[in-house]
């Protein structure tokens, strides 16, 4: 073939490539990502923020943020917002506190309840929202108030405080402790120590002894979310309820069903975030949960997902959560004031926007 038709050909393959590259909501956070982890590591790579302890500990941050993300994500990508899930935490996490203190009911029959409590709180929720035609920022916002002050009044009714201790204290359920607030992987860390790759103390038993289990449920949580929106028929309609409420519905998808189980699994999540955390700490707290609605937004508008709904990924919310704790605990580890921590998330949250609809653009443009 002469040269000057191949140069043509291969311009067209170049174009198609990065024409669907655009089309990849991750896009953008994978830009980032890069930056991010680029800029720390210019700026504190001697602080010990990439030492195996400084990973695991913005892995964390992330994970229990991912976990909130990633049911953000579907519920974004459907077109519906969610500013409970916060309150949720509160309350869900208060909810096993008092079912295992003051009513003596095992630890995994106390969760149970808490998630059976998240169930209907999101299908309330979503049926308000379907049936009424009211927005969910107004729907939502009456939940957050709602839930924060019965977790309030409740728990100083029946304890005095708006604290409850001591959850695990004594208790033969290790099982149930492990799956939600344990370690995993501590053979490996105890073989990197004796190896000499990772610090350990004066005992030689390594600084880090595993991995939060919260790390394993953000992982799991993002593989099924990314399988349920790339593989399912359900997957399929939250996009196009998400793209056009009336299309979907004259093509009958069934647009209340869906919205529901979005409402329903970001209240799971909700729980599923507060269990790791009582069952980290061996405590619940009324307060716990505040401002967390607004962090798991952010992190899926930094991983792509567009704020008008019908695009978006679990991926890029997973990335967006990542970005989140490496510059949480960056700052912390750089020294640097932490007040300056929210002027990035102003910033990120802007900038992210203004980058996710140019992509969105152009790949518009280039199909």
């Amino acid at each position: 073939m002469p040269i000057q038709q191949t140069v043509p050909l291969r311009r067209n393959r170049l174009v198609r490539l990065i024409s669907r590259g655009l089309r990849r909501p991750e896009l953008g956070a994978l830009g980032a990502t890069v930056f991010t982890f680029g800029f720390f590591a210019v700026t504190a790579g001697d602080s010990g923020l990439f030492s195996a302890l400084g990973v695991v500990n913005f892995l964390h941050v992330s994970a229990q943020l991912g976990i909130l993300a990633a049911a953000v994500a579907l519920l974004m990508i459907g077109g519906e917002f969610d500013l409970s899930i916060g309150s949720m935490i509160g309350f869900a996490g208060i909810t096993i506190g008092i079912a295992v203190v003051q009513f003596g009911l095992p630890i995994w029959l106390s969760v149970l309840i808490a998630f059976a409590f998240a169930m209907v709180i999101g299908a309330t929720n979503g049926l308000l929202v379907a049936r009424t035609g009211l927005p969910s920022f107004i729907v939502t916002l009456a939940s957050y108030f709602v839930l924060r002050g019965l977790s309030l009044s409740v728990t100083r009714a029946l304890t005095g405080r708006t604290q409850i201790p001591y959850i695990t204290k004594n208790t033969t359920e290790s099982d149930i402790v492990w799956l939600f607030g344990g370690k995993f992987g501590s053979g490996v860390f105890s073989w990197l120590g004796q190896a000499g790759w990772i610090a350990t103390r004066p005992d030689g038993v390594p600084l880090v002894q595993g991995l939060p289990m919260s790390i394993a449920w953000w992982l799991v949580l993002t593989a099924a979310v990314t399988w349920l929106l790339v593989k399912t028929e359900f997957g399929n309609w939250i996009f196009a309820v998400g793209g056009d409420e009336q299309a979907a519905r004259n093509v009958g998808v069934p647009v209340t069903r869906v919205k529901v189980l979005l409402f329903v699994g970001a209240s799971c999540a909700a729980t599923l975030f507060a269990t790791i955390q009582v069952l980290e700490t061996g405590s619940a707290d009324t307060l716990r949960g505040t401002q967390k609605e607004f962090e798991a937004v952010i992190a899926t508008v930094i991983g792509g997902t567009l704020l008008t709904g019908g695009y978006g990924s679990a991926i890029g919310a997973m990335l967006g959560s990542l970005i989140f704790g490496t510059v949480a605990m960056g700052i912390f580890y750089t020294g640097i004031d932490s007040d300056y921590f929210m002027v990035f998330l102003g910033l990120m949250v802007l900038v992210a926007v203004l980058v996710n609809n140019y992509v969105r653009r152009k790949a518009l443009e280039a199909r």
